[in-house]
């Protein structure tokens, strides 16, 4: 297949370069019974070789053969999710006050009405969003292009972090937010970004213009 035809029935090469994954959206891995029910059919029914429960907190469809890709989807009746692509590709949610005893934020509320707003929006490179209820920070946002952590007097929120070969730490732009305020900043944030036309993660814009001329241009 090529890369558009990846695109279009968001599936992922797999090593054997022969066999494919697919990802259902799975918000903030949440999932009901049914959900994970169908996953399993389907995985079994197209014989695929694995299931896969990712990072991104998604239970990834491994080994399906490309004639199959279609009717898998069908039959999953489920959105796909943005798992390649220059886009917001996921947004990591931990279990907040809505399950976490030491949830101090509902990092729940927060996150899926992120992911609602910004999953697979088109960007100029791969974008990764987190958060997470308290300062244990489960779900990584240290690590992720924009990471939103809960503390008791609110958010603080982080901008330019990634793993990978050159890992970088998020910079604090802002503490103790509410959700309106978290959600008016990313919006900030991600407006600007659309902007550069360089094919560069964010990280790597603020380390070239500067912390404080990137907090100029959104507005801090």
């Amino acid at each position: 297949m090529t890369k558009k035809d990846l695109l279009e029935k968001a599936a992922i090469v797999q090593r054997d370069r022969e066999t494919y994954a697919i990802a259902p959206q799975t918000p903030g891995g949440i999932v009901t019974p049914d959900m994970l029910r169908k996953i399993a059919d389907v995985a079994e029914k197209y014989g695929a070789s694995a299931i896969k429960l990712t990072s991104a907190q998604r239970a990834c469809i491994v080994g399906l053969k490309e004639e199959d890709i279609d009717n898998a989807w069908n039959d999953l009746g489920m959105k796909p999710a943005a798992a390649i692509g220059l886009c917001v590709r996921s947004v990591k949610i931990c279990p907040g006050t809505t399950f976490c005893k030491r949830g101090q934020q509902d990092s729940v509320a927060l996150g899926l009405a992120l992911d609602e707003k910004y999953h697979g929006m088109q960007l100029p490179s791969k974008f990764k969003i987190a958060v997470s209820g308290c300062m244990n920070s489960c779900s990584e946002p240290a690590i992720k292009d924009i990471g939103i952590m809960g503390t008791p007097k609110g958010y603080t929120l982080m901008v330019g972090g990634n793993a990978g070969i050159r890992p970088r730490l998020g910079d604090i732009i802002a503490e103790e937010l509410n959700e309106e305020e978290v959600m008016e900043l990313v919006d900030r944030i991600i407006s600007f970004y659309k902007t550069h036309t360089k094919k560069w993660r964010i990280g790597r814009v603020i380390d070239e213009m500067g912390l404080e001329k990137f907090k100029k241009e959104i507005g801090l």
